[in-house]
Formats: structure tokens, sequence, C-alpha cells
């Protein structure tokens, strides 16, 4: 099935169009005509059945047929990265990771962050290509770049973790997993957290764990984090 893509669809319309660049891809590239059927989402867990009833490449309109409503899957997964040197890495662990099922991203700012300025837009566009390719419901929500000190100041339901390389006592992830429970979890920068940002972070009750044996790159500690969790909670 190939998904797409409108946020400004709900249960209640009976009829919507495409911006002229979905319409053109629709029209234009895929070649779709009048009354071929289109599968769409609005990244809120719907997925609307709707058939072309002008096939234009400047707005495709359609009509809704049918639809259907999935609950989001649990538990829900936040993980909270610090910007990696290469913008390529990063927006490779959001396609990733919105494959794999998370739900929330926060781009964090350290004390060892070498890139400080982070262009959402562009990382928008990953999250909802990668969604729209693994067939999901669920656009993962992408939060505004925020200063660690801040982010783990704010209040979380379910687990806490924080993830680091500090020789200092660390359960491993696994063992720490509860079924069907909500995780925030921290992945820091090239240089690791800070003394002060770990010792911070235990002060706001993040419980420091390990992802394993081997000393892992931010993009990839994000995406073991992810799939572990993910899988830790599969049915």
């Amino acid at each position: 099935m190939q998904l797409f893509y409108n946020p400004d669809i709900d249960q209640n319309a009976a009829t919507f169009a495409f911006d002229r660049e979905e319409s053109r891809h629709i029209v234009k590239v895929l070649r779709k005509n009048n009354g071929d059927i289109l599968h769409v989402t609005n990244g809120l867990g719907f997925l609307f059945k709707t058939e072309i009833a002008l096939a234009s490449e400047n707005k495709c309109q359609v009509r809704i047929v049918s639809f259907e409503r999935f609950e989001r899957p649990k538990p829900h997964l936040h993980l909270a990265v610090a910007p990696t040197k290469m913008n390529e890495r990063y927006e490779w662990f959001l396609e990733k990771a919105t494959e794999i099922g998370i739900a929330e991203i926060t781009p964090i700012l350290c004390d060892h962050s070498e890139r400080k300025i982070i262009k959402t837009e562009r990382m928008e566009k990953i999250l909802l290509s990668a969604m729209k390719q693994s067939n999901q419901y669920f656009l993962p929500r992408l939060n505004e770049p925020i200063a660690f000190r801040a982010f783990v100041s704010k209040q979380y339901d379910g687990l806490k973790f924080i993830a680091h390389c500090a020789e200092t006592d660390r359960k491993s992830l696994k063992s720490q997993l509860q079924p069907d429970t909500d995780c925030t979890l921290l992945i820091g920068p090239e240089g690791d957290f800070s003394e002060k940002e770990i010792t911070l972070a235990v002060e706001q009750n993040f419980m420091p764990v390990t992802l394993g044996e081997t000393r892992l790159r931010t993009e990839t500690a994000a995406i073991v984090a992810c799939h572990s969790i993910v899988f830790f909670n599969e049915k």
C-alpha cells in the first residue's frame, strides 16, 4: 500500500485537495487518474480510503470513501538526543527511529554539543517521509531544541533514563524496562554528557543505564535504545 499524507483532514470531511507539490507527484509522477484509489493518513491515527475526483496537477481533489481509526502504539517512547556534528547522521536516526516506532523526539543541547543551530523544518520532512514509507498512521512529535538543564527539569510520565559512558554505577537498559510503561531516555553528543549533566539528571530521577559493552556513536545509541524498548514491548 502506498500511503499519502494530509494533515488537515478528519473523519468529518467528505472531500479534500492536496497541495500543489503533492498533487503534481500524484498526477504527473505516479500517473494517477480520476477514479483511482489513494490511501491517506493525517498522522493522527487515521487511515482514509479516498477516490480521485479531479486529477489536476495543481490541485488534486479526492472524496473520502471510508476511514479507520487506530490506537496509538504503547508505550510512549520519547528520545531526547543531542544533535550530531554531521547533520546526515542525525537525519539517519530520525528516519530509522520513525520506522521502528518512536513517538516523540527532542533535540537537546549539551555541554559537549558541537552543533547548536538546529533546523527542524528539514527534520519534519524526514519524519513525514519515513512515516509514509513504513505505512504508519502516527507522525512522531518533533519538539524544538532545548537546553539539557531545561529538559531534565520538566516532568515526564513513566520511566526516565540517561545513557552514558562514564565509569559510574549503571544498570543495563534491558534490565530496567517495564512492560507497557512510557519511557523518556537521554542520549548525549559525541563527547558524551558532562559529569555535571549526569549528576543533574540523576538528581532529577533519571536512571543511569548502559546500552551494551561497546562505545556507540550518538545516532547508533539512539537507534539501539529505540529498538530495544520497542522490541521489549512487542506482544
